[in-house]
């Protein structure tokens, strides 16, 4: 499954061509200038970003810029409004087909994981690698890795302290194949959750969020009923501990900046590069 994945060194320059390219974004630099920071020629370049992005460098810097992301932020949060208003869950098919959600009660919130096994695994995606983690009752983790891996596996084991752990590579690999890859199948993906009642309703307000599209802490405080919880809302977006499927990376501020992501303002820029090219 794995060699499907682009190298994970492709990654590492599309991250490095993303920050260079926010950084001088306000002087629209060229393709040259972009390809000379990362180390390729533009020929290699342009071909690298625009395979692995979907859409070219210089489509992507438009898409930096505030105003792009106020127009795509206006249209976006004219239609949720809409589909609320007609009693929908989502615009697309993600909450209804492609994931299904199940929140520990009360008591096994505070229990911490005590009697639960959890198989983990830590492998390559399309931006980077990530640990997922799974209980029987569905996904409990997934975030990307930089850096050390035991910590991130540590961190983990902190989240879900009296869990038993098991390091198995062979069933967490079909569920990356299928989210980074194949997307929806014949039966829904299903998360297990384990937070606050504040959280998961924040949690499962994003999963209302139509790839493509993106909303305000302000319009999730809304939509879950605490219009002025909206500090609240943003940690609990911080907080998210299945990123990409609960795609907390939708969430910008309502001056049109992207704002703060756990695993970095680049990663969050390619994930939803690549959303929108599929939506143009």
């Amino acid at each position: 499954m794995e060699k499907e994945f682009e190298p994970l060194q492709h990654y590492r320059l599309i991250e490095q061509a993303i920050q260079y390219i926010e950084a001088n974004v306000q002087n629209q630099p060229e393709l040259a200038q972009i390809a000379s920071a990362v180390g390729l020629s533009e020929y290699h370049f342009q071909r690298l970003f625009t395979r692995w992005a979907g859409i070219s460098p210089k489509r992507f810097m438009q898409f930096l810029t505030k105003e792009n992301a106020k127009e795509i932020l206006d249209r976006s949060e004219n239609l949720l409004d809409a589909t609320h208003q007609v009693g929908l869950s989502s615009l697309g098919r993600l909450h209804d087909l492609f994931v299904n959600t199940e929140a520990v009660t009360p008591g096994e919130y505070k229990s911490r994981g005590e009697g639960v096994s959890i198989r983990y695994g830590i492998h390559i995606t399309p931006f980077g690698k990530c640990l997922i983690a799974a209980t029987d009752r569905g996904i409990c983790h997934l975030g990307f890795v930089d850096g050390n891996e035991g910590r991130a596996v540590d961190n983990l084991v902190e989240h879900w302290t009296h869990a038993s752990m098991t390091e198995d590579y062979a069933s967490t690999a079909p569920l990356v194949n299928r989210i980074f890859l194949h997307g929806e199948g014949d039966t829904p993906l299903k998360l297990h959750l384990r937070g606050t009642n504040f959280q998961v309703k924040v949690w499962e307000a994003l999963l209302s969020i139509p790839s493509g599209a993106l909303t305000t802490y302000e319009h999730i405080a809304a939509q879950i009923g605490n219009p002025r919880a909206v500090r609240a809302v943003g940690s609990a977006v911080g907080d998210n501990p299945i990123a990409y499927l609960i795609p907390c990376h939708r969430v910008i501020r309502k001056s049109g900046e992207f704002g703060n992501y756990l695993y970095g303002s680049a990663r969050k820029k390619a994930i939803l590069a690549r959303e929108l090219a599929v939506m143009e």
